[in-house]
């Protein structure tokens, strides 16, 4: 929604406090959460495929493994803010476009605030996970998209929602290649404050890591296509699992290793965004 469709009323506080420097610290320490995660993850997943230990898992199982370690509820507190604080900032721009997606075409200024709001969403529920989890109140099971997508099938038109949705983070997986191939990621950054070799980097890691989300969310959609086929949920795979799929093909230690450590770039590729985004226009 462009900014001047918003009421007066709401537009001003709400653009008063996106430009707070309070604000604009907790979004950054919400990308910084996010590479934490990523970086847990990229890293049992290396583990497993190196056969050193560890194993495929997703964002939960991240935050499961965070509060295990010495002062884990601590670490995972402070993890959690900054989720919350990437929730608020996707939030933010969803609806105020900040950083100034309105200039381009309206139909990929939709699709932008719609991925906006749609991060937001999910990782709302991964914050969820983690208070769950640090106030001992167990943790939410590996099934949960099992469990939507058993609800949508069985409903009136269902398999046709599954395969739309299927369809849809297919084409997200797509997009990433397509983002990894052009960088134009590097256009977020204030690169007239990061030296030559800090603009060379992060495009290497962004590159490296932005292409194995693109093959996690391929083989994600996928499986959700399958499962509108099939009408079966017990088809979808998420994130780990997508994971144990790879390790299971021909050379399958070698494309698990390949995507784990671009998993671990992109994390390093986070935390080059909590410090180098451009958060305004």
């Amino acid at each position: 929604m462009p900014q001047h469709d918003l009421p007066p009323e709401i537009q001003r506080p709400m653009q008063h406090t996106a430009a707070h420097p309070a604000f604009e610290k907790l979004a950054r320490l919400g990308y910084a959460a996010k590479g934490i995660v990523y970086f847990v993850v990229g890293l049992l997943a290396a583990q497993a495929a190196f056969g050193t230990g560890g194993q495929t898992t997703d964002t939960s199982g991240a935050l499961q493994e965070i509060v295990a370690q010495p002062f884990g509820k601590f670490l995972l507190s402070l993890v959690t803010i900054g989720i919350v604080g990437y929730v608020l900032w996707r939030l933010v721009q969803a609806v105020l476009d900040p950083e100034g997606t309105g200039r381009t075409d309206g139909a990929k200024r939709i699709v932008q605030r719609i991925g906006y709001l749609i991060s937001a969403i999910a990782y709302s529920g991964l914050a969820l996970t983690a208070v769950r989890l640090i106030t001992g109140r167990g943790n939410t099971s590996g099934s949960t998209s099992r469990d939507w997508t058993a609800r949508f099938l069985a409903q009136p038109f269902g398999q046709w929602i599954v395969g739309l949705a299927g369809l849809v983070v297919l084409g997200v997986g797509l997009s990433y290649f397509y983002q990894a191939y052009t960088a134009k990621f590097q256009r977020q950054f204030r690169l007239n404050q990061m030296t030559a070799t800090e603009r060379t980097w992060a495009k290497r890691l962004g590159q490296f890591g932005i292409a194995s989300r693109g093959v996690v969310f391929s083989i994600i959609g996928g499986f959700l296509m399958l499962a509108a086929l099939s009408s079966n949920a017990n088809e979808v795979k998420g994130l780990g699992e997508a994971l144990a799929v790879l390790a299971q093909q021909p050379f399958g230690s070698w494309l698990l290793g390949i995507v784990a450590l671009g998993l671990i770039a992109y994390s390093i590729y986070s935390l080059i965004e909590a410090r180098y985004h451009r958060m305004m226009t």
